[in-house]
């Protein structure tokens, strides 16, 4: 098994894109109840916080905030990833590799993350994902899009409703201060 090179910190806060292997694919919104289900398993079993979450229709991106002394996203994405495989029905072409992991061939083996260090960081990650849906040309303003944690921001007051609705151009993530 591959190792990568991740940064760990105990209690970290973590920026995710996670992708599913079909470019093509709306899975993500037309199963977003599962997947919201599993999430939920998951964060019982294994807690952390989302901070902010866009469920986009072929991956999504997430700010989570890890328990102190936690430094397993990595368990946290594997579980998620194949529970919600899971309620898929099998279909989709498989790759000689995947048929003889017993891997599903829904998800990109993969995940990228970046560990994020300062409020900087987190405020610029926190802005990309819920500006995402506009950035992907699939809504005009992010309230707009329904598969977002901007409705909970705008009801802790942290956005106004309207937030980037005459935003012009896509919003890029800018790089960290010490990158």
């Amino acid at each position: 098994m591959t190792n990568y090179r991740r940064m760990r910190v105990a209690g970290g806060t973590y920026f995710f894109t996670v992708k599913l292997r079909d470019p093509e694919s709306r899975l993500l919104v037309e199963q977003v109840g599962a997947l919201r289900a599993v999430f939920r398993a998951v964060m019982t079993a294994h807690p952390f916080a989302i901070d902010a979450i866009v469920i986009m229709p072929n991956h999504l991106h997430a700010l989570w905030t890890l328990p102190p002394g936690d430094w397993d996203y990595s368990t946290r994405w594997r579980l998620i990833k194949a529970a919600f495989s899971r309620t898929i029905p099998p279909g989709e072409r498989l790759s000689a590799s995947r048929q003889a992991k017993g891997e599903r061939g829904i998800w990109q083996r993969r995940f990228w993350e970046h560990s994020v260090r300062d409020q900087r960081g987190f405020n610029n990650r926190f802005h990309y994902i819920h500006f995402n849906p506009v950035r992907h040309g699939y809504v005009k303003q992010p309230g707009k899009w329904p598969h977002s944690s901007f409705h909970r921001a705008v009801r802790q007051g942290i956005y106004p409703p309207n937030w980037c609705a005459d935003t012009i151009g896509p919003f890029t993530l800018p790089p960290d201060e010490d990158d």
